[in-house]
């Protein structure tokens, strides 16, 4: 039997500096979803694939998809067609984490769509490393720019098929400081798909 890289996963879940709750697996749609992807559970995509519906991490801040669950829709689900993007998790912003080859030949590494400039950059990290350092304690810096005082509570209660739509948006000058801005919970979709009329993609 090959060793799974899900005991080192969730050993780190387990020790997150915040909240990382596991989404129960689906058996059936979670081996549907490694077979369409290719991947073995020795890789860290393909078990969390095969060992969780997905992982909401820090109050539901960041939602990793995994092997599907009736709010979150699996890896394979979301592969773009025609393209080498692979969408592996959204944030509450309507942000969208992707892993990528950039060129042939080149290593494929985690890019993040974000709310404050709509557009593509590179983390330069393997989705192990990029996933290791969101379990580590990360998040807190990486969206330093992005959290109002009691965001907590606030994006607890946020579905995981919601995202908070905010007016003015973060990518202009009068929604940079969320603490003043209008947020409401809007369906997760929808404002992914915004974000991507706004940068044109």
């Amino acid at each position: 039997m090959e060793q799974s890289a899900w005991a080192e996963i969730s050993a780190l879940a387990a020790a997150a500096p915040y909240p990382v709750e596991v989404l129960p697996v689906n058996l059936e749609r979670a081996a549907a979803c490694l077979a369409a992807l290719e991947v073995t559970t020795r890789s860290w995509l393909g078990a969390v694939v095969a060992n969780s519906g997905g992982l909401v991490i820090d109050h539901g801040w960041l939602r990793v998809l995994g092997g599907g669950h009736d709010a979150l829709p699996d890896v394979a689900a979301e592969m773009v067609p025609g393209t080498a993007r692979l969408v592996v998790a959204f944030d509450v912003m309507g942000g969208q984490f992707a892993w990528l080859q950039a060129e042939p030949g080149v290593r494929p590494t985690v890019h993040y769509f974000g709310p404050e400039d709509v557009a593509w950059q590179d983390l330069e990290l393997g989705y192990g490393d990029w996933l290791e350092a969101m379990l580590a304690g990360s998040l807190t810096d990486f969206y330093e720019g992005l959290r109002w005082p009691g965001w907590e509570v606030e994006v607890a209660n946020v579905a995981l098929d919601q995202g908070i739509h905010t007016l003015p948006p973060p990518w202009t000058r009068e929604g940079k400081d969320l603490s003043v801005v209008s947020r409401k919970p809007i369906p997760l979709a929808e404002l992914v798909s915004i974000h991507q009329m706004v940068a044109g993609s």
